[in-house]
């Protein structure tokens, strides 16, 4: 998308990224006046927010601005890492139901104390507010946060109170050890309760905005850009390098490429794998690709016909050539997948499950495709016929012409209507079950199982986009919610996983591989599995020779 004349008026820019001490060991740059733009950040952020509100946001694009804006009880470093944020420390009950947060001294940037009380606040919001809120299902663990959501019971009734202003008590419906990761995600991060309470949900306009994290909203242009700038009221302000941030919906890659080249971005968050070479030859050193834990998958409407027959299901993952598509289309390093969890999940082992036919070639999948959609009804006398959903965003629109001539390969009888849509609005559909078959990808939310096999469960609610459910895999993922013994707990999950992919409730396509275009003169980016990098690690190499 070409950015407005306004956009770029600062543009002379190349910031980004300022390494926090720990991280790279670099030295703090000083908040000397910005010259030439050095400390502003230009960044290509792929989709268009829907809500800057973290009870209204699900994308990755949203959490990339949440995450510099504001600040859970644990954050990130600038490898990706979990490390205390608004909590210093944490204790837990030996039954692993009661954890007990210890608050840093911070300000919200108006000045008010960040508290406890926020946190209470922000997560009794998060399950009674209407209109809901679409990732409230990621925090049901919370101890009657399920009944609070289905209005069974009252916010004041969440496990979670303030035994004082810098103490956190979180009371959970089973164990967790990977809530210190859940911790980072932004549909846990506090909201200032004395301007929500007062604003309602007018509080995220620019005008109104309280945040705790070292960057704060300042105007918000629709479809054109996000501008943040640094919050002298968060606690590490001394830390933070830049001064200004600028996030751009690139729906285009080819073009935010250009934008990165000509240097009116100076990073890009996705760049096609198809383009690396000719990247590596004329911008050398700004590639950057690493291993994600993230997964593309297609998505299956089982609430409509024929899609609540598993047999159509099977067929329609069957013909999709994964080998084509990621060796000769996508061409980044991606994997194809034949089952759910990625690899690089912390006490997993990714594709000890996975779909029974993968040995099979070519011809023999399809051949399997067309006796399955024979068994369902479906053939040269009844035309199988539906519509593809993809984001209009990256490779998708390449892809989307090769799966739908994959489907047609199976017979002259199945045919295929492609719709591409803008990303914000796709997930919106997905969510709304106002599609067919969806492309759609997951990125780890936090390092663990749990967090794919969330997708399917039956209480994820809008994040269950085809409503698939099936009492064997809610049981089992139920189990190995309660069971503490770690070995216990994936094999629990294997079962769990194995069940879905049987059922075929999603047709996994390819594991992901993270692929930025950063300028080198960015300083502090570490590349990392979850794809983090929060801007307050990162500076430019031109606004650390001023400090010198």
């Amino acid at each position: 998308m070409a950015g407005s004349t306004r956009s770029f008026v600062k543009r002379s820019i190349l910031v980004s990224s300022f390494a926090f001490i720990f991280a790279t060991g670099l030295t703090a740059c000083s908040d000397k006046a910005d010259h030439e733009g050095t400390r502003i950040l230009h960044i290509g952020n792929v989709g268009e927010p829907f809500s800057l509100d973290p009870h209204q946001a699900s994308g990755t694009w949203e959490n990339r601005i949440l995450g510099d804006m504001f600040m859970g009880l644990v954050t990130d470093n600038a490898a990706g890492e979990p490390i205390p944020g608004m909590a210093t420390s944490w204790t837990t009950s030996a039954d692993g139901l009661v954890w007990t947060f210890k608050l840093r001294d911070a300000k919200w940037s108006d000045g008010h104390a960040v508290s406890a009380h926020d946190f209470v606040y922000a997560w009794q919001r998060l399950f009674s507010n209407r209109p809901p809120a679409k990732y409230a299902s990621l925090l049901f663990l919370l101890k009657n946060s399920e009944d609070i959501f289905n209005g069974r019971k009252p916010a004041a009734e969440l496990g979670a109170r303030a035994i004082d202003d810098k103490t956190l008590e979180v009371t959970l419906t089973n164990p967790a050890p990977y809530l210190p990761g859940l911790m980072t995600h932004y549909t846990s991060f506090p909201i200032p309760k004395h301007v929500v309470e007062k604003l309602g949900n007018e509080w995220i306009k620019p005008a109104n905005i309280v945040v705790n994290g070292a960057f704060k909203l300042t105007e918000w242009s629709a479809n054109d850009f996000v501008h943040v700038v640094k919050n002298p009221e968060f606690f590490d302000a001394a830390n933070v390098c830049l001064n200004e941030l600028y996030y751009y919906p690139t729906h285009d890659d080819t073009a935010a490429e250009r934008r990165v080249k000509t240097g009116a971005l100076d990073v890009q968050t996705n760049f096609s794998g198809s383009r690396r070479a000719q990247i590596d030859r004329t911008m050398p050193g700004y590639a950057r690709v690493s291993p994600y834990i993230a997964t593309t998958y297609y998505i299956f409407n089982t609430r409509k016909a024929p899609f609540d027959n598993p047999k159509v299901r099977e067929a329609l993952s069957l013909a999709v050539d994964r080998e084509f598509i990621t060796n000769e289309i996508l061409k980044g390093g991606q994997q194809p997948a034949y089952s759910l969890v990625p690899p690089g999940i912390i006490d997993y082992e990714s594709g000890k499950v996975a779909q029974s036919w993968r040995t099979l070639d070519r011809a023999q999948r399809l051949a399997r495709a067309r006796q399955l959609l024979a068994e369902a009804g479906y053939g040269p006398d009844k035309p199988l016929h539906f519509g593809y959903s993809y984001r209009n965003s990256g490779d998708n629109p390449r892809v989307a012409p090769v799966v739908q001539q994959n489907w047609r390969d199976i017979g002259p009888w199945v045919s295929v209507d492609l719709t591409g849509t803008d990303v914000q609005l796709h997930y919106e559909k997905l969510r709304q079950g106002d599609f067919e078959v969806g492309d759609a990808g997951w990125v780890a939310d936090f390092n663990d199982a749990r967090s794919f096999l969330y997708n399917f469960f039956t209480q994820a609610g809008q994040m269950n986009y085809g409503k698939y459910s099936n009492p064997a895999y809610d049981t089992l993922v139920n189990q190995s919610d309660q069971e503490r013994n770690a070995e216990r707990r994936t094999a629990l999950m294997l079962d769990a996983e194995r069940v879905a992919i049987e059922d075929d409730a999603i047709a996994p396509i390819y594991f992901y591989t993270n692929r930025n275009l950063v300028n080198p003169r960015v300083t502090g980016w570490v590349d990392n599995a979850n794809d983090y990098h929060r801007s307050r690690f990162l500076c430019t190499r031109e606004a650390q020779t001023t400090t010198k």
